[in-house]
């Protein structure tokens, strides 16, 4: 039997699964979409979908770098507890794909997830998040990468698995490096320098400013000043030249750049779970939850 692109369509929307995944099914059962379907639910792929509208806000951070120090790869791998982010699977998973992002640089995330997971073998990356859903069973997500390239000096520090930076750092060495990372871990800068800071949070922040100045009741050219002051302030707070060192509050990292004559070209953070809605349960429910299966 043909397999249509309707069919596949339809299988498609009746388990969530992907179109390779339903493709696949219905060529092995000759067009048959119910034995499709049981098909799919015994290999794991539909059960995958099926739990892929929970929250997985779990995780870890892996990075790696190239044998020559020249390029770096930061991936996020989430789950839904911590328990799962401590499974032996589950890392080796992370960690072949931070491998694949290293050595392939993927041009996105679609294209990362359709990449073989290791070099030369046939099952893909997508395949093996689905068929590790099935086996420890939690939803779980590649959620995000980054690599990055350097001329001149990369460091690197992981807090734990959850927090993960690199720095690439020009004019400086290993050392610097690495305590920019550890500074960057810590102190959650937006960017490297206040012209890279994006047009809206300015404005947001100046909104606030003008409101909290104008309930002063001073005059308008004390307020303008007290604006900018505010947002000069604001702009030190959120950039990496700005923040002190956290390894010397008395000195600020722009002038310990200066003073090494280096200069931080880019820097990558990631945070397990940052920006992702955790849901919240009762103990007792999410116990009986697992208990008739999620």
């Amino acid at each position: 039997m043909a397999i249509t692109a309707a069919l596949v369509k339809e299988l498609r929307e009746r388990t969530g699964a992907g179109m390779m995944e339903c493709k696949k099914a219905l060529t092995e059962t000759n067009g048959d979409i119910e034995a499709a379907i049981e098909l799919m639910r015994k290999s794991g792929a539909a059960k995958a979908d099926k739990k892929a509208g929970r929250i997985a806000a779990e995780g870890l951070i892996v990075i790696q770098q190239s044998d020559d120090a020249r390029s770096a790869a930061v991936v996020e791998i989430n789950c839904e507890t911590d328990f799962v982010a401590k499974n032996e699977d589950f890392q080796a998973f992370a960690n072949a794909v931070c491998a694949r992002v290293l050595a392939a640089d993927p041009a996105d995330l679609d294209a990362l997830l359709a990449m073989p997971l290791n070099e030369g073998d046939a099952t893909t990356v997508e395949e093996a998040r689905k068929a590790l859903i099935a086996k420890l069973g939690e939803n779980m997500n590649v959620r995000r990468f980054a690599r990055i390239e350097t001329q001149g000096v990369l460091g690197s520090y992981l807090h734990g698995t959850r927090i993960g930076v690199v720095v690439d750092v020009a004019g400086g060495d290993v050392e610097l490096a690495r305590d920019l990372a550890m500074h960057v871990a810590a102190s959650r800068p937006l960017c490297v320098r206040p012209d890279q800071v994006p047009a809206d949070e300015v404005a947001k922040e100046r909104d606030v400013a003008e409101a909290q100045a104008a309930a002063s009741g001073k005059p308008a050219n004390i307020i303008e000043k007290m604006v900018e002051g505010r947002i000069r302030k604001y702009l030190e707070e959120v950039t990496l030249l700005g923040q002190p060192f956290v390894k010397d509050p008395n000195t600020k990292v722009d002038a310990l750049l200066k003073g090494k004559g280096a200069e931080v070209a880019g820097f990558i953070r990631f945070e397990v779970g940052e920006g992702i809605e955790k849901k919240t349960e009762n103990f007792a429910e999410e116990v009986m939850s697992q208990v008739r299966g999620g």
